[in-house]
């Protein structure tokens, strides 16, 4: 055997080695390919029952929202309604319960004058004063509502 001859014989096994190697590895690709074959196929079909229950799912939320904003606007409603109704009974009390309140200081203030020997103030200061608050109170009496009552009925109509 030349060295020629040993030289063509040791390529020729390293080709046979290197075309096994090839083999080997394409061998365990197509058994990779199979099982990503396989798992894309069974992920397929996992997905697709999945995606139906996703969908259900969100028309199930879409809806429960609807029912929210119903529920929302009724509250916002009712809102509306009892503020206009404290308006009304604030509006409807009020000032006549203002004015009780002023007469019994009046009142009080007279009897404990009287009480005490006193009928009307002695200085001008205070006579002064007492006008002041009489007057204060006869505009308070006769002023007109159309101001709260217009708010009122605004507040009603919505």
């Amino acid at each position: 055997m030349s060295v020629s001859e040993l030289a063509g014989l040791l390529v020729a096994v390293g080709w046979v080695v290197l075309v096994t190697l090839l083999a080997v590895v394409l061998v365990r690709l197509a058994k990779v390919l199979k099982e990503a074959t396989a798992l894309v196929g069974t992920v397929a079909e996992q997905a697709v029952p999945l995606l139906r229950d996703a969908g259900d799912a969100v028309r199930s939320a879409q809806e429960q929202l609807e029912r929210v904003d119903d529920i929302t606007a009724n509250v916002q409603d009712a809102a509306a309604n009892a503020n206009a109704l404290s308006s009304t009974v604030a509006a409807t009390l009020g000032g006549p319960l203002v004015k009780m309140a002023a007469f019994s200081y009046g009142v009080r203030k007279a009897v404990g004058r009287q009480q005490a020997g006193l009928t009307l103030p002695q200085q001008s200061a205070e006579r002064e004063e007492l006008a002041r608050l009489v007057r204060a109170e006869v505009r308070a009496a006769t002023a007109p509502r159309r101001g709260l009552l217009s708010r009122v009925r605004r507040a009603v109509k919505g």
